[in-house]
C-alpha cells in the first residue's frame, strides 16, 4: 500500500484474483465476498 493512509487501514485484507478487474463476474465477486465472511477478524487482539 506504500504508505497510504497506513494507519487507516491497519486492518486491510488484499484479497488476490487470477481474474483481472474488468472480467471479474458477479459469481467470482460473490464468491470473494463468502471467503471474507468466513474470516475470524480479531483487530490486533
Amino acid at each position: 500500500l506504500s504508505n497510504f493512509l497506513l494507519w487507516q487501514c491497519a486492518y486491510a485484507e488484499i484479497y488476490f484474483s487470477e481474474t483481472l478487474f474488468p472480467s471479474l463476474t458477479k459469481r467470482e465477486f460473490k464468491k470473494i465476498i463468502k471467503e471474507f465472511r468466513k474470516r475470524e477478524r480479531t483487530f490486533g487482539k
